[in-house]
């Protein structure tokens, strides 16, 4: 997933491997170092304190000195706190309707085409439907991704009711046993409220009119805003059943601390992080491999 040290993972790696290396014994001011380090990385206090104290003990309980053998522990303790299992995996049972939720700049309609690239290349069927109807030119852009990626888009007319365009969606999908129904939705309405009515109408009609099918909620985030991309986990928890992240713009940026905050602190999966433009760098997340790439 990251073949290439770069942006964040560059510069933690570095920071950490001075740290374990310009030290001349594994101490106090050492775990202190490492504290500082991590939070200025964007990880929260909570988790941080949570990966320095396990290392800690873990030094302490098996006398470890060698650089090397802290780095490879100290992998694995990031790796396990931000592991969800199958949680991270995005649902396998089909038909599928996933909603995608997340402000408006974020990379949403981006990451829903390279979605629905990612299903089509292994195989499934795939509908899209424009039910960000408040924002000029979404359904359009999502329109683009639908004609680039090769499948159909519902979409309405600019201001139409979003409700209205996933009930339509649905119906065509049903009608043609589509595997997977994928929904842009607004990132933004004139308030909270707005936006939890209109969520909550679009949730009724998927239960009412495809009771039958599994599904996703995705809340999409932009990597490089750091710990503003954290408060929206809060925020729109408050309006949706989130049930995994898609993190975007992961490639070069100094705030992928985010990463541990997010899967440890509000005990969210991350599914999906964007690492280029490409249409193939949407990936799947691996925990170990998100790891490797801070430590070694």
């Amino acid at each position: 997933m990251l073949e290439e040290k770069k942006g964040f993972f560059g510069r933690l790696s570095q920071r950490i491997s001075d740290a374990i290396l310009m030290n001349p014994s594994i101490d106090e001011d050492f775990f202190e170092e490492l504290e500082e380090i991590l939070i200025t990385s964007d990880i929260g206090m909570e988790t941080t304190r949570k990966v320095v104290d396990t290392l800690k003990k873990e030094v302490k309980a098996n006398n470890m000195t060698k650089p090397e053998v802290i780095k490879i522990r100290l992998s694995k303790i990031i790796a396990d706190t931000i592991n969800k299992g199958e949680a991270q995996k995005l649902c396998s049972e089909y038909p599928l309707v996933i909603l995608v939720i997340g402000i408006n700049g974020g990379g949403k309609t981006t990451s829903i085409g390279k979605m629905a690239y990612k299903l089509k290349k292994e195989g499934h069927t795939v509908m899209l439907a424009a039910a960000d109807t408040f924002r000029a030119a979404a359904s359009e852009q999502l329109q683009i991704w639908g004609e680039r990626v090769g499948v159909n888009v519902i979409r309405h007319a600019e201001g139409a009711d979003p409700s209205a365009v996933i009930y339509d969606a649905i119906q065509s999908a049903k009608a043609k046993n589509m595997d997977v129904l994928i929904c842009d939705t607004a990132g933004r309405l004139q308030n909270k409220k707005n936006l939890m009515d209109e969520l909550n109408k679009m949730n009724k009609v998927i239960s009412r009119e495809w009771p039958e099918a599994a599904r996703e909620n995705l809340l999409v985030l932009d990597a490089t805003t750091g710990k503003n991309a954290v408060s929206q986990v809060e925020e729109f928890g408050d309006v949706a059943d989130i049930s995994g992240i898609v993190l975007t713009k992961l490639d070069g940026t100094a705030k992928g601390g985010i990463v541990l905050t997010i899967a440890d602190e509000y005990d969210k999966p991350i599914k999906f992080v964007g690492l280029g433009e490409g249409i193939e760098d949407l990936k799947e997340f691996d925990p170990m491999d998100f790891a490797k790439g801070i430590i070694e």
